[in-house]
């Protein structure tokens, strides 16, 4: 995974993907292959959480606290943003 996020847009591109699918899994891989990039320790020391904490937290199938990933995103450089769905 970690070789398909060279740039911030391709991060952006996976992650919102993620997100429109709502495929949680995928999030969580995306997430993880990037705290693996900058480092699973300096990551979790910056969220105050334990680096095997961080590791479970973002191993697809997990079920995350909302605030860890919130917190996860935002620590790289990245936000959520809703927006109203289209009518099918």
């Amino acid at each position: 995974m970690a070789e398909f996020l060279d740039s911030k847009e391709d991060i952006l591109a996976h992650l919102t993907v993620a997100l429109a699918e709502n495929d949680i899994d995928f999030l969580l891989g995306v997430l993880n292959a990037l705290a693996r990039s900058k480092g699973m320790a300096e990551l979790a020391a910056d969220l105050g959480v334990s680096r095997e904490g961080l590791y479970k937290s973002l191993a697809p199938g997990s079920n995350p606290a909302f605030g860890t990933v919130v917190k996860t995103l935002d620590n790289l450089g990245f936000r959520l943003n809703v927006e109203l769905k289209s009518a099918s």
